[in-house]
């Protein structure tokens, strides 16, 4: 499966000028947090493939603007293509803030999926 992964920083090159072939049959997009919820639907609407994705600890819009045609993984279990997939939102705690988690939380989600 040729998978897509993505995180922490948007990249206009992925059209901007990279050669399009390296990114030919692309299967699977995978969006690790930390990225704007209008850049996901833009490359969902720019490749014919699911686009999962998880929040990283700055991912703040996502409830009043998520990504279109997107799917969140947080504490799910997906199965794509015969493939399990789970995801986790967040960071580790340190500040309080939105999508930070401690290791006991963390751990309650693990035992909960």
């Amino acid at each position: 499966m040729k998978i897509l992964l993505l995180a922490d920083q948007a990249e206009p090159t992925l059209w901007e000028h990279l050669d399009k072939r390296k990114l030919e049959g692309v299967e699977l997009v995978l969006s690790c947090g930390d990225l704007p919820p209008e850049y996901l639907t833009s490359l969902r609407a720019r490749y014919d493939a699911p686009l999962l994705y998880v929040l990283g600890n700055h991912d703040l819009r996502y409830k009043t603007a998520p990504p279109i045609g997107c799917t969140s993984v947080d504490r799910r279990l997906i199965m794509l293509g015969g493939r399990k997939i789970v995801g986790f939102s967040g960071s580790r705690w340190y500040n309080g803030n939105i999508n930070q988690y401690t290791e006991e939380q963390m751990g309650g989600f693990i035992r909960k999926l």
